[in-house]
């Protein structure tokens, strides 16, 4: 019987949610208890003041079993971010004790209206707590400073009017609620701000962690019309040429930053506002016109390296030049080996034994003739052809070639093919030369091209 009876109540109770038409979802759940607890927030979230009433009617205390369950906010958060107002204030009449109650981020229901701008919302729930506007989140952030940074200026209003001193809050690292009103580029709230305490000068010029003021965000955010503004007040205009923590006036800040049609402009603003650069010549010493001076005559040097570097950047290669190339350098190394491989077993001069039988048989004529030019050819020789096969093995071993590593050895291996295959060229050259023609050897300095070729390959290696 009990049983009946209570299946009989749970029926008429859903009859009476859809004769009502409130549209709100009834979820069937075991525990009665819980299966109210998901109908209130429901209701929170569609704003239906008839199953709020419902609820409370079937249970008195179901507000205050709210902090039994694992929901992080309490429906009068919800109720507070998406302003229904009469579901508010049905709330507020039956638990008052909810506006002190806290999120998982420290917020209570006045920071969440003050950020989404529910004007009458945030006068009801001031109206029940107005202490409730000094209540700090996770962040150290005040109702205040939610609506500073969402633009909300009739929440500002509102906020400033129960409590003045509020906007003396700051935050950790000593930003204060006019450095969030530039931050998040909010003009009209900042004027709301400032227009009471323009003669506040170092509320006004305050600076942060960094050193910087309400000025120097500005000019780094590239906001013009809050430049004008804040240029617009004598106590800002005073502190033009304050600096921050790393020596930088609001002016100097410009030069750190993009150069742009916004930062010419602004850079326009502050010089007509007095600003001054500390390298005016106007307002030098003796000793820093010199430096001045020297900074002059470094500008041509400075030009060259400027033009240096786009003529490097022209010549860099392309990123995918590897790929593109790899089976021509392919070819070329083959190619290299060859050439060096075939003097080794066929020197210049042939093989064998000359006229006068000082060589053995099968042996290089040279080596016995001209045995410094042979030698100082073989070593050439050997070393392009060892540098060649490098590169083969380089090419061949599935080595990453994007690799730097990998790309400075394939450079310097290419490097070394080439430059010392000229070296043996020019040694086989002087070797092949007739023996009356030695004073031009003496004469003309071929032994001193090797080094300008070393050099060079050096230069190639260390770049």
């Amino acid at each position: 019987m009990e049983m009946t009876q209570m299946r009989r109540k749970d029926d008429d109770i859903i009859e009476l949610y859809k004769a009502t038409g409130s549209g709100c979802r009834v979820d069937t759940l075991k525990n009665e208890e819980e299966d109210d607890i998901v109908e209130l927030y429901n209701a929170s979230l569609s704003g239906c003041t008839t199953t709020l009433k419902n609820l409370i009617d079937i249970d008195p205390c179901i507000l205050h079993k709210i902090s039994l369950t694992s929901f992080s906010e309490t429906p009068l958060h919800i109720s507070a971010l998406l302003g229904h107002l009469d579901f508010t204030k049905t709330l507020l009449a039956q638990n008052p004790q909810l506006l002190v109650e806290l999120d998982s981020h420290k917020r209570c229901p006045l920071h969440l209206a003050s950020a989404e701008g529910h004007i009458e919302i945030v006068q009801a729930l001031l109206h029940g707590n107005d202490n409730t506007c000094l209540i700090h989140d996770q962040y150290g952030r005040i109702p205040l400073h939610y609506a500073a940074m969402r633009g909300r200026v009739k929440v500002l209003k509102e906020l400033i009017a129960v409590w003045p001193d509020s906007t003396q809050v700051t935050l950790d690292g000593g930003e204060t609620i006019l450095r969030l009103c530039v931050k998040y580029n909010q003009l009209e709230a900042l004027k709301l701000l400032v227009d009471p305490v323009s003669d506040a000068r170092e509320f006004l010029n305050s600076k942060d962690h960094g050193g910087n003021t309400i000025l120097h965000l500005a000019v780094m955010l590239k906001q013009i019309e809050t430049v004008k503004y804040l240029l617009s007040m004598s106590n800002v205009r005073e502190a033009l040429n304050v600096r921050n923590g790393m020596s930088v006036t609001a002016l100097e800040v410009l030069d750190h930053c993009q150069k742009d049609f916004r930062s010419f402009t602004i850079r326009n603003i502050l010089m007509d506002a007095g600003a001054e650069r500390p390298n005016d010549q106007n307002n030098l010493s003796p000793s820093s016109s010199m430096v001045v001076g020297h900074q002059e005559s470094a500008k041509p040097v400075q030009s060259i390296k400027k033009w240096w570097k786009k003529l490097l950047k022209h010549l860099r290669y392309q990123d995918d030049w590897i790929n593109e190339t790899c089976g021509t350098l392919m070819v070329v190394a083959i190619a290299m080996t060859t050439i060096t491989f075939q003097p080794a077993i066929n020197p210049p001069g042939a093989s064998g034994c000359s006229q006068d039988n000082t060589c053995e048989a099968g042996t290089s004529v040279m080596a016995s003739k001209r045995d410094d030019y042979y030698f100082a050819f073989m070593i050439c020789n050997t070393v392009s052809f060892s540098a060649s096969l490098c590169i083969i093995f380089l090419l061949i071993s599935g080595f990453p070639l994007r690799n730097k590593v990998c790309m400075g050895f394939l450079t310097l291996s290419m490097c070394t093919t080439l430059t010392f295959l000229a070296a043996a060229y020019l040694f086989a050259f002087i070797m092949l030369t007739p023996y009356e023609a030695d004073y031009y050897y003496d004469n003309f300095p071929y032994k001193a091209m090797v080094l300008p070729m070393i050099l060079s390959l050096l230069v190639l290696i260390f770049y």
